[in-house]
């Protein structure tokens, strides 16, 4: 299997690849057409030198990972909203009313998706990091050992975690997404073994991939124990406090492993990736033929995956 760069996640009714500085969205939409725009990520040329360096490589592709994944998933949603709506309130005005409406929707669904974002972020640190800590801090009247708590508190947040993805999984627009998920993963293991990337070869190639967010989700919970056991702070909120701060840092170590884990192949990296191919079996399910395709539109739109094909066999 060879790397070949591109990544991606699942949209509503949609996937979304990324490939260096440019990134598409294809979106199955209520008429059944496939819709597919791309984009240029100018966040990305910010910093180019500090974006090279290890670690903080990691945490530059966590933010653009969150901004990107909100900023597509609003993108997606536009097209099953309710346009009837829409239209009255633009029937009669003059083009400059409309432009001016245009406009004002615009500054309104940016502001919704930062508020979005910032309690999306909120929400996360509360119950996977916040929560985990107090619960473990009960345990204090049984052990003042504060490495065995950290490992408690480390087991309570991977529960909380593995908790959290099977409840939603039994979500029914949840469990669609994860099927685009596993169209998504398909599609780049196809053109990754080298083959033609059509429905047939995606279909019969696998669902779980190692540069999975899942799989980096994971990591970061689990290398998030060895940090934070060697956190020796006698105060609670000083403590909490240096756990938040460490959680960039925490991305940017995840992030190497995920990228040594999807450049290199053999028995040692295969092991390490087990678990988080293992909790892709509950963020992936097998997608159908018309979900297949929208997952080959996205790539080949920003990808030019025969001519990469090419280089990589000559």
């Amino acid at each position: 299997m060879k790397y070949s760069g591109i990544g991606g996640q699942a949209v509503m009714e949609g996937v979304m690849m990324k490939n260096e500085e440019k990134y598409a969205v294809s979106v199955r939409k209520p008429d059944k057409e496939i819709e597919t725009n791309v984009w240029d990520y100018k966040a990305g040329n910010r910093f180019k030198h500090i974006r090279k360096l290890p670690i903080f490589r990691g945490v530059f592709s966590f933010v653009d990972s969150l901004y990107l994944g909100m900023n597509t998933l609003m993108y997606s949603s536009s097209f099953f909203e309710d346009e009837e709506e829409k239209p009255s309130q633009k029937e009669g005005l003059s083009a400059e009313k409309k432009a001016e409406l245009e406009e004002k929707e615009k500054k309104q669904e940016k502001a919704l998706m930062g508020g979005t974002m910032v309690f999306s972020i909120v929400l996360a640190l509360g119950l996977f990091f916040a929560l985990p800590y107090f619960i473990s801090s009960f345990f204090q009247k049984i052990t003042d050992s504060a490495m065995l708590i950290a490992l408690l508190e480390g087991i309570i947040r991977l529960a909380i975690f593995l908790l959290y993805i099977a409840l939603i999984s039994l979500m029914p627009d949840i469990k669609r997404t994860f099927m685009y998920h596993g169209a998504e993963h398909k599609c780049i293991n196809c053109i990754e073994h080298g083959l033609e990337l059509n429905v047939e070869n995606v279909r019969k190639s696998s669902r779980f991939h190692k540069r999975c967010g899942t799989s980096f989700l994971l990591i970061v919970m689990l290398i998030s124990i060895l940090f934070f056991m060697f956190i020796q702070v006698d105060s609670k909120v000083l403590r909490l406090v240096i756990r938040l701060l460490l959680i960039p840092v925490i991305a940017g170590v995840s992030y190497e492993f995920i990228r040594l884990a999807g450049r290199y192949d053999n028995w040692f990296v295969n092991l390490l990736s087990k678990p988080g191919l293992w909790m892709q079996g509950l963020t992936t399910k097998e997608p159908d033929d018309d979900m297949i395709e929208v997952g080959i539109a996205s790539v080949e739109a920003v990808f030019d995956w025969k001519m990469w094909q090419k280089e990589e066999c000559n």
